[in-house]
């Protein structure tokens, strides 16, 4: 201890952990989960060397290019332009010719939500499964040539970026007064000053972990795949919309603006303070309004549907409990719909309030925990032997939250 940390009153600012570690055996963090939450999770960035050591990549570059190819599916072709230190946005759908078009480097293909296409990226989200799988956003997959990047810029959620195939050098800045002004007069959000205080070259199988509002870049060295994990983490102005929303839908048309102490206009269409002192009342913190049990249903409401890459809807048609024991009994397996979210609460000892992109269904706490935890439940299992589970299901179904597998081909 120094002697100015010896003096009575002298505050010792706890020192940084340690910025890089490498994982080992059973234990991908380099340290319990526990301490990871601790010491990083929205708090400092840590470089885990060898966290996915072996791992390869799931997904090609091709099959990468062919999915930004689809309609339905969100991908953006970024162009670094080295000579003007500026990159150029270009978003997709594409077409082949479009990366036939591309120069040799200094671009980079970034696509969303590739987990929710491909079952093998999806498995890669089992590394972030000590987090709540309703916190979890998508896997972005980039593919980038020598050069490539999107500039630097700041994520408002926690990232995972996991070096798939090649080399990429990370740069971030940790200066808590780093500036986070915008470049003006772009369509990416690039910081204007980059300074960077750490610069991590990661090879295939490393992990970075970055908190929010972290200042970073990353640039290709030579051809290279990352995947990032994103989290999800709604804006405090989408929360209070959202719950604007659910509470206007839970309060009777009978309850209106009302003024019994009302005096003459001092003139036409005057909104006096008067008025607004009404209407401040009768608003409130309106948040402290709903009891708990309210709240939390709007939550796991929202939270299902928050940031859903795609619209679920099923028919609304319940089929016959007897139609679903007959397809189980044939030994076809339950699948999530690969973009439903799904969260529960516990409701009394055993049952539960499963919520399934945006909807509510009261079920029995196993069919909850089961499909939270698993994207397939096979048709024999236990889950499926209790009555209430299969009427739920049933509305899952009709709301087309899940659906069964495919029947096997008969061989002629």
């Amino acid at each position: 201890m120094t002697a100015a940390a010896a003096r009575p009153g002298t505050r010792v600012r706890p020192a940084m952990p340690a910025m890089e570690v490498r994982a080992s055996r059973g234990m991908p963090l380099g340290m319990p989960p526990s301490r990871f939450l601790s010491l990083y999770w929205q708090k400092h960035p840590l470089l885990i060397r060898g966290a996915l050591a072996g791992w390869r990549a799931p997904i090609t570059a091709e099959d990468l290019a062919g999915l930004a190819c689809e309609e339905s599916v969100l991908a953006r072709i970024v162009c670094r332009d080295r000579k003007q230190a500026n990159w150029v946005l270009l978003p997709g759908p594409y077409k082949e010719a479009s990366f036939a078009a591309l120069p040799a480097q200094d671009w980079t293909l970034l696509v969303q939500d590739v987990d929710k296409w491909d079952a093998d990226v999806a498995g890669l989200l089992d590394f972030v499964r000590f987090l709540p799988t309703w916190r979890i956003d998508d896997v972005m997959v980039s593919y980038a040539t020598d050069g490539g990047g999107v500039g630097p810029h700041v994520d408002q959620y926690d990232v995972f970026l996991v070096q798939g195939k090649g080399r990429r050098e990370w740069s971030i800045c940790t200066d808590r007064h780093a500036s986070h002004a915008l470049r003006p007069r772009t369509d990416l959000k690039l910081l204007a000053e980059f300074s960077p205080t750490h610069c991590f070259m990661l090879e295939p199988g490393d992990v970075l972990y970055l908190p929010p509002n972290i200042p970073h870049d990353g640039v290709a060295q030579g051809e290279c795949m990352t995947f990032s994990i994103g989290m999800r983490a709604p804006a405090e102005s989408e929360l209070l919309l959202d719950l604007a929303e659910h509470l206007a839908e839970q309060l009777p048309d009978t309850l209106r603006y009302a003024d019994p102490d009302l005096r003459p206009a001092r003139a036409p269409g005057l909104i006096d303070a008067a008025a607004l002192d009404r209407v401040r009342t009768l608003l409130g913190p309106f948040a402290q309004r709903i009891k708990g049990a309210e709240f939390a249903i709007w939550f796991g409401r929202m939270v299902t549907r928050y940031r859903s890459a795609a619209l679920i809807a099923g028919n609304g048609q319940p089929v016959a409990l007897e139609q679903i024991r007959a397809t189980l009994a044939s030994g076809r397996a339950l699948l999530r719909h690969p973009f439903a979210r799904f969260a529960w609460l516990e409701h009394g000892s055993d049952g539960a309030s499963l919520f399934a992109a945006g909807h509510m269904i009261h079920c029995p706490r196993a069919l909850a925990e089961a499909l939270c935890a698993h994207a397939r439940i096979e048709a024999d299992d236990a889950v499926f032997r209790d009555g209430a589970a299969l009427t739920a299901l049933r509305e899952l179904l009709a709301a087309g939250c899940v659906q069964f597998a495919r029947a096997p081909r008969k061989r002629a």
